[in-house]
C-alpha cells in the first residue's frame, strides 16, 4: 500500500483519515483530490503540509481524465467526497445525486481501469433507515428516506456492483455519526458548540427524542484504516461503537460543557423525514480487530475546547458563500497551500 489517492481529503473526517495515513511507514504518498467546496478546507490538513509524503490537487471527481490520470499512480483509493449534509439535500438533490452516485462512478470506473489493488468507499448508517429497535447488520436491507441518505445508498451499490461485475478490490465502510475538531459548523455538535459559545440559542426539533450512536472521528479513521488493509473486497463493514444518545440528552451533554442552561435551548418542529432511531452492529470489523478508544464525554470536552481556541478556523464558515468553486483543477506542489 504505498501510493493512496484520498478524495474528499480536505474534508472534516478525510482530513482526520489523510494525517493518520501519513504516519504509516509503509505509505509512501498520500494523494488528496478535493473540490474544497464549503464543507473542505485545506485549513483542516494544517500540519500535513509539512510533510513531503503529501500531495494536494484542486479538483472534482466529476472531472473523468483528472481521476483516471490520479488512479493510474496510485495502489490504493480511499473515497470520502461526497455531499454530505441531510438539510442542503432537501433543496439540492440533484447535486447530491450527481457528486456522490455519479462522482463513485468515475472513480471506480478509472480504478477498475488502472488496477488500483485496494478500494474503499465510505458511506454512513444512514442508508439503513429508521430502526425502531434492534441494530442493522451489513445485509440489512437499504431503506433511506432523504435525499442525502438515498444518494449515498446508490453510491454504495455502484462502488459494490464493481466488484461483483468485474472483480474490483471494493470495500465500503458504513460510519455511525461522527463528531471531533474541525466539523464544519453546519452539524448538530459544532452548530450547537459555536452557538453557546456566542450567547445564543439552540433549537431541538420536536422533543429533542432522535436517537444517534456518536462515533468520535479518530475511531471512525481507525476502522476505515483497518478495513484498507485487512478488509475483504466485495464485502461491507459497519463503524459504530461510539455512545447512543438522543438529541436532547446531547444537548444536555454540550450545555454542561459550554457553561449554558436549558433556557438557551427551545423547541421546533421536526424537519422532514426525521428518522427516530439508527443503530447498527459493528461485529463484523470488531472481528479484524477494530475496537474504538475514545471515551465520549472526554472526547466532547476536547471538540468543544477546541472550538472554543479556534474561532479564526469556524466563524468565517458562518459567513462563507455556499456555492461551489470552479471545477478547474490546480495542482499544488508539497507544502504550499491552494489559494481558497
Amino acid at each position: 500500500m504505498r501510493n493512496v489517492l484520498v478524495t474528499g481529503g480536505a474534508g472534516f473526517i478525510g482530513s482526520h483519515f489523510v494525517k493518520r495515513l501519513l504516519q504509516a511507514d509503509d505509505v509512501a504518498q498520500v494523494t488528496v483530490l478535493d473540490a474544497l467546496t464549503y464543507a473542505g478546507s485545506t485549513q483542516n490538513l494544517g500540519e500535513a503540509f509539512c510533510s513531503p509524503k503529501l500531495e494536494f490537487v484542486h479538483g472534482n471527481v466529476l472531472d473523468t481524465q483528472l481521476v483516471d490520470d490520479l488512479t493510474a499512480r496510485h495502489t490504493a483509493v480511499v473515497h470520502f467526497a461526497a455531499e454530505s449534509h441531510v438539510d442542503r439535500s432537501f433543496t439540492t438533490a440533484g447535486t447530491f445525486l450527481t457528486t456522490n452516485v455519479h462522482g463513485t462512478q468515475i472513480l471506480a470506473d478509472a480504478a477498475m481501469r488502472n488496477g488500483v489493488q485496494r478500494f474503499v468507499h465510505v458511506s454512513t448508517d444512514e442508508v439503513y433507515g429508521p430502526l425502531p429497535q434492534g441494530a442493522a447488520t451489513e445485509d440489512y436491507p437499504l431503506r433511506p428516506t432523504v435525499p442525502y441518505a438515498a444518494s449515498k445508498a446508490a453510491s454504495d451499490l455502484i462502488a459494490l456492483s464493481y466488484w461483483h461485475t468485474y472483480g474490483a478490490p471494493v470495500c465500503v465502510t458504513r460510519s455511525s455519526n461522527n463528531y471531533g475538531p474541525c466539523q464544519h459548523p453546519e452539524k448538530i455538535i459544532p452548530l450547537f458548540v459555536t452557538r453557546l459559545l456566542r450567547g445564543e440559542p439552540v433549537t431541538l426539533h420536536d422533543r429533542g427524542q432522535h436517537i444517534r450512536n456518536w462515533l468520535h472521528v479518530e475511531d471512525n479513521c481507525a476502522g476505515i484504516e483497518l478495513v484498507l488493509r485487512r478488509g475483504t473486497p466485495g464485502e461491507v463493514y459497519n463503524i459504530g461503537g461510539g455512545t447512543d444518545l438522543s438529541s436532547k440528552e446531547l444537548a444536555g451533554e454540550l450545555l454542561q460543557i459550554c457553561g449554558a442552561d436549558w433556557d438557551q435551548v427551545t423547541y421546533i418542529p421536526d424537519r422532514l423525514s426525521n428518522d427516530l432511531r439508527y443503530a447498527m452492529d459493528w461485529s463484523k470489523l470488531a472481528a479484524l480487530g477494530y475496537n474504538p478508544a475514545r471515551d465520549f464525554h472526554a472526547g466532547l470536552i476536547e471538540t468543544a475546547h477546541w472550538y472554543r481556541a479556534n474561532p479564526d478556523r469556524w466563524a468565517p464558515q458562518l459567513r462563507r458563500p455556499v456555492a461551489p468553486k470552479p471545477r478547474t483543477a490546480l495542482l499544488a506542489p508539497v507544502g504550499e497551500e491552494v489559494p481558497q
